[in-house]
């Protein structure tokens, strides 16, 4: 293993173009920076892990990468693609294909907020949510790391469970973050493949000396039978990819399970989220706790099939109230996805015997910070706790937001952090990218680093959030309380209030 100091988009590029004989791309803002690496690497003729050069191919559309991306996977060519968005879903209509007819690959996803009343180009999880009915296998990352090690159970596990795999992860706020990261070489790479599944995965090409009948079209007298032939194969994933988890582990010594608990033993009240998020909710309930506080959160790592017996195991069996964060908005709907996945597990088998609320955060990009978690925290113990609220806001309209007025803190450990005011093109981002490696990548040192602009980019404000210290760093949110500040354009000292 390797000690670097990267963003995700870099590091499930690595994983991505070592696994991929051929990566079909079209950029979209945030995920371009890994069909952008992937093509530099096969410019600069790197092998990938079959001793080859790793074609990449750029289409003329999002739609265009995805039909080429199942052509290619149907005649047993390992493939991958990157993208988010309004580009995820014009790949819709063969994502549908690609699980019905159980074809191994992988779409890496920096997750971005669908356009409705306005363009955003930030974090949510509305592109992802709107394929959760494809028959994909979802995996959600958290942090740097984690979208390292899951790039490598996500190229695994489609070959072994035979069924397409996304993987996403916060745009922007993960896969432009950087921070110390521990990454795999070939070898160990290599190592994890399972020759077999290769095998089965080539046997099932389309070949003219083994003709075989595709893409059919089925009447009502057979199509449901047909359609309910896959269930065996969902059935096993979670085993399956459970399984690919511990196999990693073994080398990397990060143990991941479907659904991650942390915080008190003796929990009462727990959040359940995913992402980026549930990296905060995960420092804020662990500093509570230290308080006294029996709280915890549940971190969902595989969304589809969603395991219910895994998810229950999760909990601690002194668990009552539980809130479910959705990083998304379903206008109309009774609740969102995650929250309405929690209640049918809730209500099948555990009938009416917890308190679950819902609610939504960070939609478009909106920061989450510990003061937030602490507020959802606190809204279970209320006597009237507020349901399908949101938190971030001031929601003056329905008037269902919680309030974070009082600011909350997670415990300072030993490192420093840095706020860095400049202007869009000043090389003032450029300078702290360097810097922020350079210490990131010293022994005993761990670093982290975010970007803050906004869409205009060149020529507005930019804020640069540096931490460094000598234990892991888990805060993927702004620094608020600064040891160090920066401004590198005087008009700013009047225009933000910066003390």
């Amino acid at each position: 293993m390797k000690r670097r100091c990267i963003d995700a988009n870099t590091a499930v590029s690595k994983v991505a173009y070592a696994f991929s004989e051929l990566a079909v791309i079209y950029p979209i803002t945030p995920a371009s920076p890994m069909a952008e690496l992937a093509d530099e690497l096969s410019a600069k003729q790197t092998p990938n892990l079959f001793d080859s050069v790793t074609k990449v191919v750029q289409m003329q559309s999002e739609a265009g990468a995805a039909g080429a991306l199942h052509g290619a996977v149907t005649c047993g060519c390992l493939t991958s693609t990157f993208t988010c968005s309004q580009g995820l879903l014009l790949m819709l209509p063969n994502m549908y294909k690609l699980a019905g007819e159980l074809l191994p690959c992988v779409f890496h996803v920096s997750a971005r907020s669908v356009a409705t009343h306005a363009l955003n180009i930030f974090c949510d999880h509305s592109d992802v949510m709107a394929c959760r009915q494809t028959g994909f296998i979802f995996l959600a990352s958290s942090s740097v790391q984690e979208s390292a090690d899951f790039a490598l159970i996500a190229h695994l596990g489609a070959l072994k469970a035979q069924i397409p795999v996304l993987h996403f992860f916060d745009g922007f706020r993960t896969s432009h973050e950087y921070c110390t990261v521990e990454t795999l070489d070939y070898d160990e790479m290599k190592s994890l493949l399972d020759e077999e599944d290769i095998a089965r995965f080539r046997a099932r090409a389309l070949s003219p000396d083994k003709p075989i009948q595709r893409g059919t079209a089925q009447n009502g007298d057979v199509f449901f039978q047909n359609r309910e032939a896959c269930s065996p194969y969902y059935l096993a994933a979670p085993e399956i990819i459970q399984g690919t988890m511990d196999k990693v582990a073994q080398i990397t010594g990060r143990k991941y399970r479907l659904f991650d608990y942390c915080g008190a033993p003796d929990a009462e009240r727990v959040i359940v989220l995913m992402g980026s998020g549930a990296t905060v909710a995960e420092e804020t309930a662990l500093t509570l706790q230290s308080e006294g506080e029996k709280v915890g959160v549940v971190k969902v790592r595989l969304y589809r099939p969603f395991y219910a017996e895994a998810f229950l195991q999760a909990l601690p069996p002194t668990c009552r109230k539980i809130t479910v964060l959705d990083r998304t908005k379903e206008a109309g709907a009774q609740g969102e996805p995650l929250y309405l996945d929690v209640c049918a597990v809730l209500q099948a088998k555990m009938g009416q015997k917890m308190q679950l609320h819902g609610g939504r955060y960070g939609l478009g990009g909106k920061e989450f910070t510990p003061t937030m978690c602490r507020a959802v925290f606190e809204n279970m113990q209320s006597d009237h706790p507020k349901d399908h609220f949101t938190v971030g806001i001031s929601d003056d309209i329905t008037h269902n937001s919680l309030d974070i007025s009082s600011p909350y803190f997670p415990q300072k450990t030993a490192r420093t952090e840095c706020v860095f005011y400049g202007l869009g093109s000043d090389g003032t981002v450029g300078a702290n990218k360097n810097s922020i490696k350079l210490l990131g990548e010293q022994d005993g040192l761990f670093a982290q680093g975010y970007f803050y602009y906004d869409s205009r980019k060149s020529g507005g404000v930019t804020l640069s959030h540096l931490r460094f210290g000598r234990e892991p760093i888990h805060s993927p949110y702004l620094i608020e309380n600064p040891d160090f500040v920066a401004c590198h354009d005087k008009s700013y000292l009047v225009r933000y209030d910066m003390l």
